[in-house]
């Protein structure tokens, strides 16, 4: 069975950056999927969501991006189709882009068989702001696209029947925090 990987990107400290965060976590409350399916949270860690990409058959990637396009548009693209400058704002000259980190196991010869990027052009991700409304607006519609995207890929996930939330889950799963 391959193994899917569905990993939001951005800060949610910078307003349109935490689109792609946005996206993983209500995937991750709304769904319960199969056990060959990770929801990640991939927050800006760069480097540290290797291990991810290097494990995926097939990787769907939601983020903020800059193609120029109209504020709050949504963008898909085929890993082809996915420009060197996805991710490039770093915030220290030490961080690796998503767009390096998909390069690298590319170079390894490890990259998903298949990767598709779901992005929403960012109207404001200026530091200490909130998800524009318009941006806001746009999650809906990236949902369903990512719904087709996994069902394309031969995966249902199912209405969750639970209340359940990604990172208090994580930190269970991990042993990291106990009840």
């Amino acid at each position: 069975m391959d193994r899917v990987v569905v990993i939001g990107l951005g800060n949610i400290l910078c307003g349109d950056d935490a689109f792609g965060v946005c996206l993983a976590e209500k995937l991750y409350e709304k769904y319960d999927f199969p056990p060959n399916v990770d929801i990640v949270d991939g927050g800006a860690q760069g480097q540290t969501l290797y291990q991810y990409v290097e494990r995926a058959d097939k990787l769907l990637i939601f983020d903020a991006v800059d193609f120029g396009l109209s504020p709050a548009s949504i963008i898909r693209r085929e890993r082809a189709e996915i420009p060197l400058w996805l991710g490039a704002k770093k915030i220290t000259a030490h961080q690796n882009s998503f767009a390096e980190i998909l390069a690298l196991a590319d170079l390894k010869n490890v990259a998903p068989a298949q990767c598709v990027l779901i992005g929403v052009q960012a109207t404001d991700t200026t530091f200490g702001t909130v998800i524009s409304q318009a941006v806001d607006a746009k999650i809906p519609e990236a949902i369903e696209l990512g719904l087709r995207c996994l069902a394309n890929w031969g995966i249902a996930p199912i209405p969750s029947t639970r209340p359940k939330k990604m990172i208090a889950d994580e930190l269970l799963e991990s042993g990291f925090y106990r009840k």
